[in-house]
């Protein structure tokens, strides 16, 4: 049984990744590790909020590691917060670190080379899987997210705060991935087989900055059930 650290992103990916581990046998998840905006106090990029993230752990039952890091970041300051996070799992006996990407091959050898030599092994679950096929599959599996943030060059910017949804998939271009791994668009994940129970979210204001889009998602007071 090795013991997996998840990079954990809060969006759809880095959800169904935890089930599929799960279905594994082999693997015992013991953490997530997000980096989060210090200054904005949310997860980097996808914007999503430290509190809706701290929910997300708390339904999957795991323990969150947050790495805060400057926005912008220099290179050199991101690997340097992520190379002590790594050295403090390693002290811990994690064995691996599981990633969600699915075919950026420079970004998973990029993975692969930072982790040379410090005692963990990247593991990446749903690498070279078709990402059209994986995207009906986690809809079909139960999966719920909603687009956090898009890149308004690339995808309209109407589909900032839509679930990630059939109907969604059915609307895309032919030029989007479906799951958005060229960085098209990036979701939050908030209800699913991996999840103990749905997270009581809603959507909130819809801003522009620093050339993306941004949809808030906000933990709500109501009963789900």
């Amino acid at each position: 049984m090795i013991k997996c650290l998840v990079s954990w992103s809060s969006g759809k990916d880095s959800a169904w990744m935890v089930h599929v581990l799960r279905q594994r046998g082999d693997v015992r998840i013991a953490g997530l590790l997000t980096t989060i905006n210090e200054s904005a106090r949310r997860v980097a990029m996808h914007a999503v909020r430290v509190d809706v993230v701290q929910a997300q752990a708390g339904a999957l039952g795991l323990p969150l590691w947050m790495i805060p890091i400057p926005s912008p970041c220099p290179n050199e300051v991101y690997e340097q917060a992520m190379g002590e996070a790594v050295a403090r799992a390693a002290g811990e006996g994690f064995t691996h670190v599981a990633f969600g990407d699915l075919f950026l091959e420079d970004v998973r050898r990029y993975r692969e080379e930072r982790l040379a030599g410090t005692g963990l092994t990247p593991l990446f679950p749903l690498f070279g899987s078709d990402t059209a096929t994986l995207a009906h599959t986690m809809i079909a599996g139960g999966l719920r997210a909603r687009i956090t943030c898009l890149n308004p060059k690339v995808i309209d910017r109407g589909f900032a705060g839509r679930e990630f949804d059939a109907a969604l998939l059915a609307e895309l271009s032919p030029a989007i991935d479906p799951c958005g791994e060229r960085g098209e668009f990036h979701t939050c994940a908030y209800a699913g087989p991996m999840f103990s129970h749905e997270l009581p979210i809603e959507t909130g204001v819809t801003v522009e900055r620093d050339g993306f889009v941004f949809t808030d998602l906000v933990m709500s007071n109501r009963v789900i059930g």
